[in-house]
């Protein structure tokens, strides 16, 4: 139901655009998340937006370089990343939750993640 899509491979300090499409049912009201888990550490919040996209939230370590944004009409939730770090490589996942929320235990749905690998 939650599509992840846009992970590769890529120079520190490089860009990538990840997205997260929706299908088979509507998220209309959920906020969204991107949350991501590196070998051998737990998984982590990225980034959060409400369903008017009016209300964001990003984890310290990506702030000012990562910008989530989304478009209700293409049921679609992006997460650029912008001056990629190798500590950004990891398992990037979508969710969908409805709530406003950080913590992952309120995200109901979960897309299958997109591999981040950020060279140095």
């Amino acid at each position: 139901q939650l599509q992840a899509s846009g992970g590769g491979l890529v120079q520190a300090g490089g860009s990538l655009r990840l997205s997260c499409a929706a299908s088979g049912r509507t998220f209309s009201g959920y906020s969204m998340g991107w949350f991501r888990q590196a070998p051998g550490k737990e998984r982590e919040s990225v980034a959060h937006i409400n369903w008017p996209g009016s209300s964001k939230y990003y984890a310290d370590s990506v702030k000012g370089r990562f910008t989530i944004s989304r478009d209700n009409a293409k049921n679609t939730v992006y997460l650029q990343m912008n001056s990629l770090k190798p500590e950004d490589t990891a398992l990037y996942y979508c969710a969908a939750s409805p709530q406003y929320s950080t913590w992952s235990n309120e995200y109901l749905y979960w897309g299958q993640g997109t591999l981040v690998t950020v060279s140095s």
